[in-house]
């Protein structure tokens, strides 16, 4: 069947649209030279930039793994008033600027603070470290792991649960055996959500822990110091590992759901 005026129209926003997100990547993939993307990978600043960004992005999703994995279920499995609220404070960080999740952390985590008098006595220190890297990713991060984990546990049928639990499993066995590998691409698609997003936060970062610098900070910096140039090794690095983290964990996830 040919194509309609309307489709047409589809088509060319739809190539409008690619040509805007590609052209950028392609840039960043294609203005360093091959030399300086070799050298930028035996400059010690630069690996350690990227090592912290993959160890402090890796640990973030494995706690939005562990903690957001519970919450998501309660909200998909549990009505209680309040809980649309709940959702809403859930969805905060994905509309707030991000500066703003840098100073709120602060502000609760310093000494003028009651939590952060504990966290001190306990030789917990937020600013200036990768403890407070890791918070600040695990704040802007958590959201895009938890409502895609309670959209997969809400898929799971709960007669499936309910067929489990009246044979004599428990509530955690029924949970471990069969709620967990059904919901499990979703929580894998999630954990892909919040893993990037965690790789590629800067703005409350570089408000409570400039030093040590991960990459995009280092990226920002470079800019500001020395120019585009400067900045565009490490601005590909960033986009490869992006790439490579999707490509990893959409093979992970690449397996066929459990219909019933």
């Amino acid at each position: 069947m040919r194509s309609g005026p309307f489709f047409r129209v589809c088509f060319f926003f739809a190539a409008a649209v690619l040509l805007f997100l590609a052209l950028p990547l392609l840039n960043i993939a294609t203005a360093p030279s091959p030399a300086i993307i070799w050298d930028s990978f035996h400059d010690g600043e630069i690996m350690g930039a990227v090592l912290l960004s993959l160890y402090t992005s890796g640990m973030a999703a494995v706690i939005c793994l562990v903690v957001g994995t519970p919450f998501a279920y309660l909200l998909a499995r549990k009505d209680f008033r309040g809980k649309s609220l709940v959702q809403s404070v859930v969805d905060i960080p994905i509309v707030i600027p991000h500066p703003v999740v840098g100073i709120a952390i602060l502000a609760v985590t310093g000494r003028n603070h009651w939590l952060g008098r504990i966290l001190s006595d306990l030789g917990i220190r937020i600013m200036g470290t990768p403890t407070g890297i890791i918070t600040v990713l695990v704040f802007v991060s958590i959201p895009f792991y938890i409502n895609a984990a309670r959209e997969g546990f809400v898929s799971v049928p709960r007669r499936l649960e309910k067929a489990s639990m009246t044979l004599g499993a428990s509530r955690l066995s029924t949970f471990g055996r069969i709620t967990l590998p059904l919901a499990g691409r979703s929580m894998v698609t999630g954990t892909i959500m919040s893993a990037a997003r965690a790789l590629s936060e800067f703005g409350a970062v570089v408000v409570v822990a400039y030093h040590p610098m991960i990459a995009p900070v280092l990226m920002f910096e470079r800019y500001q110091a020395y120019g585009l140039k400067y900045s565009q090794p490490v601005a590909f690095i960033l986009v490869a590992m992006s790439l490579a983290i999707f490509i990893l964990l959409r093979v992970l996830s690449s397996g066929k759901r459990v219909r019933t």
